[in-house]
């Protein structure tokens, strides 16, 4: 079994080796739903559209993008930790004035670069299962949380549906590290994500992690099928 460390190492290592072409394979074995999860996420913040929001595991920064678009005054720290990813998505990033809200920086989510008390959401889009100690990662988000802010965790699920269920674990571990593997240059990757989705907290445990760093009306909210939760928290 992995340590943090040898996790932290592998993950950003994998990411590096996709980067180029994260977005592009992501809307491929998605079928583009994606967008469709990270319009919903970021719908949870309607209370607020003015000031601060941290998108924690921002990869290429679509999330940061949404939550830009949605809200014309909200400005996006961006932080992920593997610099390659950044990159990427700086390449991409329109020449509009969403630009200048979104601030990308190359940090930790077990040490938010962040003050205490700094931003009324927090977003996460499949992005806990890759950081090595999940629990210190809540801790951190609820520190640099304002009082009443909120947490959005975007993340896989596994189905319970009879009919989903076998349908969604044989695209999962056959079809999907073939086709994105052949597109990234990485299989791994992928066998990584497909292992790791089945390695990650059951819903209650999750939420009760949630709880534990101090999270109140924690909750969670599956779409498509249960293909995917949105856990939701708030300071």
């Amino acid at each position: 079994m992995q340590d943090a460390a040898e996790k932290k190492k592998f993950v950003k290592e994998k990411f590096s080796s996709i980067s180029n072409n994260y977005d592009l394979i992501n809307s491929l074995v998605s079928f583009r739903i994606d967008r469709y999860w990270r319009w919903v996420t970021t719908r949870e913040l309607r209370p607020f559209p003015q000031g601060a929001v941290l998108d924690l595991c921002a990869g290429t920064m679509p999330l940061a993008l949404e939550l830009t678009r949605q809200a014309p005054e909200r400005r996006v720290l961006a932080v992920d930790f593997c610099e390659d990813m950044i990159r990427a998505g700086l390449k991409t990033l329109p020449a509009d004035e969403r630009r200048q809200r979104i601030t990308p920086v190359c940090g930790d989510g077990e040490d938010i670069p962040a003050v205490d008390n700094s931003f009324w959401g927090c977003t996460v889009a499949f992005g806990i299962r890759n950081i090595s100690r999940p629990q210190r990662g809540l801790e951190e988000m609820y520190r640099v949380l304002k009082p009443g802010g909120k947490l959005l965790i975007l993340e896989f699920s596994r189905p319970t549906n009879f009919i989903v269920k076998p349908l969604y674990f044989f695209y999962l571990n056959r079809i999907l590290p073939l086709v994105a593997g052949m597109v990234s240059g990485d299989k791994e990757a992928y066998e990584y994500l497909a292992s790791s989705i089945a390695k990650f907290y059951e819903p209650e445990d999750f939420i009760a992690m949630m709880r534990q760093a101090g999270f109140s009306r924690s909750y969670r909210r599956t779409l498509t099928f249960g293909v995917v939760s949105i856990y939701v928290g708030v300071k």
